[in-house]
């Protein structure tokens, strides 16, 4: 009887572990909420409203760039930013020019009209 309990135990463990190592993943990934509230002292230049990104902006540009370290988390930015920019009144010709402008070299164009999924 004792065996027919133990028999599921390895199961257990493995789905188990699965979801530890999955849990870990995701824990290094940040989410779009995450992105968008990092991002919100460059409100005030995507806006318009501030002639230069300040300091605190270009960290915070910096920090949402290192955490996209796959192709699936910058296809996931991408389209989180896309939908969030026109929430916030960020101007495109803005967007564009402030990885430059914080001296940041970013991987993908920053445009409304790209297409997230041909991101590498």
């Amino acid at each position: 009887m004792e065996f027919k309990k133990m028999k599921g135990f390895p199961l257990c463990v493995g789905v188990l572990m699965s979801l530890v190592v999955l849990d870990i993943a995701m824990a290094n990934l940040m989410t779009c909420q995450q992105a968008v509230t990092t991002l919100l002292p460059c409100q005030p230049f995507l806006t318009g409203k501030e002639p230069t990104p300040t300091v605190p902006c270009c960290i915070a540009v910096a920090k949402v760039n290192e955490e996209a370290t796959t192709t699936q988390a910058r296809r996931d930015l991408c389209e989180c930013l896309k939908k969030a920019a026109p929430t916030f009144g960020v101007k495109p010709e803005k967007a564009k020019v402030l990885p430059d402008l914080c001296h940041i070299s970013v991987p993908v164009p920053i445009d409304p009209s790209i297409d997230c999924q041909k991101i590498q």
